[in-house]
């Protein structure tokens, strides 16, 4: 039997072949002749390649599939009704129950390695899900199952869970729709420019409401509000809005405080952010973990935001509009991030080091991710600049943070902000007062 390097590295092989077709139709004359000794043409299993994959039609002609069409949900599906795809799936089940293959005997790992192998050309290789989208646990639960049976170097899926964002830092400016009124003005407020381009919009203007409503009304259990429910207001509407209205609202550039204020206040930090006390970062962390979908959102947000001192960016992805949306991921999980105070990119979550013991460092490590990572602000300062991804780290209004030390970062994680003292009460308020004249079904939100 060929080897499990062997096979991958013919997998690399077909992969380019595949690459090389640009009709997006392969003859099955031309399989049979070059490729059929290897996969039958009888078989139903797609081969991937970068960009499109090979797959069989019933009458056993390979055509190409545009990659990003198999999530792992539907992947999952496909393969289970697959008679020869659905055993190996279920043997590479057992050998991730059974705690990976290292922990099993010669036998059990020989089966282990071939069902990774075989399912290399299967539509659950390089599978991911999609932020938002329906049974979205359902597909994280099969990715990560799948994450855990790396075998010999053999990856079936990404390090990410999510779909990649092609698209750079290239959003288009919304143009302020209130030009006229602030033409006469000194200084323009960029978060109320955001605010009322979402109230134009059906889509933002609806699921803006619906997150304030949910934020801002009382709770009988909970007492001020409904964290859990605001939560999920908060996830639905970044997960549904177009980056192109929510960036806006939360990375508008502020010169003044009213307005940093205001984009501090954009997520209600009284209900979804902020408590009496700050909890241990690496408890939020811990219960973050456990959580099927905070678990993703975070992992994608340290692929996306990872910092590099290589690259003129500051990103090892090169790809602000990436960083910004894995950000805007977290929003509404247990470790949502928010601004700390009113300047532009000092955020993190509400959390603490105070009590982590002898993994006070561990903790720090994680504030890291947002307290000290030159993607990560840069990422906010370029969008406020309305600069491309691909400019230079230091650029004007965009310079490179200085390093922290862990006393500053402890000292960061426990700043307190002007405004927190702000209740759900008085924040309800605040919203009411800026109610735009027209009205609405749920709570206002503010213009």
């Amino acid at each position: 039997m060929a080897s499990a390097t062997f096979l991958a590295l013919l997998h690399s092989l077909i992969s380019c072949l595949c690459e090389s077709q640009r009709s997006g139709m392969m003859s099955k004359q031309f399989w049979d002749n070059n490729l059929a000794w290897f996969y039958k043409p009888s078989s139903r299993h797609p081969l991937h390649c970068e960009s499109h994959s090979v797959r069989f039609s019933d009458h056993g002609v390979p055509w190409l599939v545009s990659a990003g069409q198999w999530d792992c949900l539907t992947a999952g599906d496909s393969c289970s009704s697959d008679e020869a795809c659905s055993p190996r799936l279920r043997t590479l089940r057992q050998c991730v129950a059974g705690g990976g293959s290292v922990k099993l005997g010669p036998g059990a790992r020989n089966h282990c390695e071939n069902a990774v192998t075989a399912l290399l050309a299967s539509p659950l290789h390089r599978c991911q899900c999609k932020r938002g989208m329906k049974r979205e646990k359902n597909c994280l639960s099969i990715y990560w199952s799948l994450k855990q049976s790396v075998i010999h170097g053999l990856n079936l899926v990404e390090s990410y869970p999510y779909e990649p964002v092609e698209r750079g830092f290239d959003y288009v400016r919304l143009a302020s729709i209130a030009a006229e009124s602030d033409a006469g003005m000194a200084a323009v407020n960029h978060c109320l420019d955001a605010a009322k381009a979402c109230n134009v919009d059906d889509t933002c203007q609806k699921l803006r409401t619906e997150y304030v409503s949910a934020c801002i009304a009382p709770s009988v259990r909970a007492g001020s509000c409904n964290r859990v429910r605001c939560n999920k207001a908060l996830r639905k509407f970044f997960d549904r809005v177009p980056p192109d209205y929510t960036h806006e609202l939360l990375f508008c550039p502020c010169s003044d405080t009213a307005c940093s204020e205001r984009r501090r206040q954009t997520i209600v930090p009284a209900c979804s952010y902020e408590e009496r006390e700050k909890p241990n970062c690496l408890a939020q962390l811990s219960i973050c973990e456990d959580d099927l979908v905070c678990k993703s959102r975070w992992a994608q947000f340290k692929h996306d935001c990872q910092p590099s001192e290589l690259t003129a960016s500051g990103c090892q992805q090169e790809n602000y509009g990436a960083c910004l949306i894995a950000y805007t991921g977290l929003i509404g999980t247990t470790i949502t991030p928010n601004y700390l105070d009113n300047s532009t990119s000092n955020v993190g979550p509400w959390c603490s080091c105070a009590a982590s013991g002898n993994h006070r460092e561990q903790c720090y490590d994680f504030l890291i991710h947002f307290h000290d990572n030159i993607c990560l602000k840069n990422a906010i300062l370029a969008f406020g600049n309305d600069t491309d991804s691909k400019s230079p780290a230091n650029q004007p209004g965009a310079g490179s943070p200085m390093p922290n030390t862990p006393n500053q970062h402890h000292a960061t994680s426990t700043i307190t902000t002007t405004t927190i003292s702000i209740n759900v009460e008085s924040q309800q308020n605040i919203f009411h007062s800026q109610i735009p004249t027209q009205s609405l079904t749920f709570a206002q939100i503010p213009v």
